[in-house]
């Protein structure tokens, strides 16, 4: 199949787990990488090297273990800024998840700076969003009195273009949209969108939780106008490990904003009438920060590198048109989002006529196939297309076509098993 990684079976002994089997001892079939990852063996080690001989603080420790600890910590940052090529190492905070680096956001804008919100001015997100990417948005609005507004979709699950020309206007404070969808896989134009916000004034914040994981992304390469502002990610998406994610922002962005939470590190001087800060990242970096973790993310954007993320994108569009064109042939199911392999993500979602999609995961998960059920995390998204949940499946670099074929075969088992018939839904 043209795409696929050409090394695919080294690929997937780097993957301890996948060598595991459920379900009567069936081969584990790993479909619910959109939620979180597997991890290489590499960050597995890096983590347990990093614990069993150069574990300290960073940063407060005058001593070798410190500066060894510290030193590994601080090349996690390098690695993450080469790997999007942020323009300055500085400008990459590590926070927990891309949701706190998303709260990091909504709430300093609600403080204090030049990028402050306030009564009469909009933010502007979309219906396709992660509520990551929602709930802190709407406490910033409800807070300050400004108002929330949102782009809506297409049919096909795309933005809708209208709203695109009409919504972005001279009240807009900010614009914050995913990159790639977590459930329709849709792949947004976020240039096109930073260009129109940039040019009434709007602050830019892209959700890339799904788009760096998948596909290169490059900031530096990106023209200044159609670049965003901020751009956030998580670690366990990457290969890497949970409980560390990364807020980048250009630096007039970052130092125009105070503060969001406050503790060691991340001051210059206490006094007991008033504190000043750290400069970029560590004004953003209260308290210990997640150290094993930073090594562990490290290794993995490395590994990722090394296997090259113009081979990663087109082994996920290799599968994801596989998996397309199965659901396509099968009577009874209706997938959300573009049909078109070529330009969307990993991520399908999709549902099965007559069946709750929580007993297709389950039969699928008596073959030893693991999928995700429910909302994802975008009940907006399911609102608009008229429906309470959907099964997602989502590939990555370790799967196989012939899991795949494991996938839609178990889907054909689900529907003999419940009965379904009739032709595919549009």
């Amino acid at each position: 199949m043209d795409g696929l990684l050409p090394e695919l079976e080294v690929v997937r002994k780097d993957f301890p787990i996948l060598e595991r089997t459920l379900a009567g001892d069936r081969p584990l079939v790993y479909l619910d990488s959109a939620n979180t990852s597997q991890k290489p063996q590499c960050v597995i080690d890096a983590m347990v090297d990093h614990l069993e001989n150069h574990n300290a603080n960073v940063a407060r420790a005058m001593h070798q273990l410190g500066a060894e600890s510290s030193e590994a910590f601080e090349a996690g940052r390098d690695t993450v800024a080469s790997f999007i090529g942020a323009p300055s190492r500085d400008e990459v905070v590590f926070t927990k998840n891309a949701s706190e680096a998303l709260n990091l956001l909504a709430n300093t804008m609600a403080w204090a700076g030049d990028h402050q919100v306030g009564e009469g001015d909009e933010v502007l997100i979309t219906e396709m969003e992660h509520h990551s990417n929602i709930v802190p948005w709407q406490l910033l609005t409800q807070r300050t009195g400004a108002t929330l507004r949102w782009i809506g979709l297409t049919e096909d699950g795309r933005l809708d273009p209208a709203d695109v020309e009409s919504l972005i206007t001279e009240r807009t404070k900010v614009v914050s949209l995913t990159w790639v969808s977590n459930m329709l896989g849709t792949v947004n134009d976020v240039a096109d969108i930073a260009r129109r916000a940039h040019a009434v004034g709007a602050v830019v914040v892209v959700d890339a939780s799904q788009a760096v994981p998948q596909m290169p992304v490059d900031l530096q390469s990106m023209p200044a106008d159609s670049r965003p502002d901020a751009l956030v990610f998580t670690g366990h998406k990457t290969v890497g490990p949970t409980g560390i994610g990364v807020l980048w922002g250009s630096r007039a962005l970052l130092d125009a904003l105070p503060p969001f939470l406050g503790g060691g590190e991340m001051i210059e001087t206490v006094r007991m009438e008033s504190s000043t800060y750290a400069p970029l990242p560590h004004k953003f970096e209260a308290g210990t920060p997640p150290i094993v973790e930073a090594v562990g993310l490290g290794a993995a954007l490395r590994y990722l590198g090394d296997v090259g993320m113009e081979a990663v994108h087109a082994h996920e569009r290799a599968l994801t048109a596989q998996a397309l064109a199965g659901l396509a042939d099968m009577g009874g199911v209706r997938v959300l989002g573009p049909l078109d392999a070529a330009d969307r993500g990993g991520a399908i979602s999709f549902e099965l006529d007559g069946v709750h999609p929580h007993d297709v995961a389950q039969v699928l998960d008596s073959r030893g196939i693991a999928v995700r059920a429910g909302h994802h995390c975008a009940r907006p998204a399911h609102a608009r297309f008229g429906v309470q949940s959907t099964t997602r499946m989502s590939s990555y670099l370790y799967t196989t076509p012939a899991e795949i074929d494991a996938f839609l075969e178990g889907l054909e088992e689900t529907r003999r098993y419940f009965g379904v018939t009739g032709k595919v839904s549009a």
